[in-house]
């Protein structure tokens, strides 16, 4: 197996992960736009709840811990010989890296990706407490606990 296909498989599989965490009715993140003044400037006004907050930030904490994961999952592969550097150099492209972390976070934020109080809670405290990839992945596995 590739490097990238490690990385990809992954990414799918947290991404899977935080989409079975998802419950309840879809909600829209409302970003209005405000007139203050005379007319001419205008300020977007953030109208997310405050747990829609809490879960973008820690999407967004989140989002590079997991690609630094696949990274190192990827540095495993390829120092026990299951990958070849030309593949590894490939799947590990900062330009990559970063599409996989922008991709997490906005399947991670998605209005239809809904959490309740408990589960913003778990992805607060893994965050925040795992610094290691697989205490981390174990943690996040409480997001689908009741």
């Amino acid at each position: 197996m590739t490097a990238r296909g490690r990385v990809s498989i992954m990414m799918k599989n947290l991404m899977i992960l935080l989409a079975l965490a998802a419950c309840g009715p879809k909600k829209t993140n409302n970003v209005s736009n405000t007139t203050e003044g005379s007319g001419s400037a205008t300020a977007a006004t953030d109208t997310r709840t405050a747990i829609e907050k809490r879960r973008d930030a820690a999407c967004e904490t989140l989002g590079p811990k997991v690609t630094q994961c696949a990274l190192d999952d990827a540095k495993k592969a390829l120092a026990a010989g299951q990958v070849k550097q030309k593949d590894f150099d490939e799947s590990t492209k900062p330009a990559i890296l970063k599409k996989n972390t922008e991709e997490f976070i906005a399947k991670c934020q998605h209005p239809k990706t809904e959490y309740s109080s408990r589960q913003i809670r778990v992805l607060e405290v893994c965050q925040e407490q795992e610094s290691q990839c697989e205490p981390l992945l174990a943690c996040l596995d409480n997001l689908n606990k009741p």
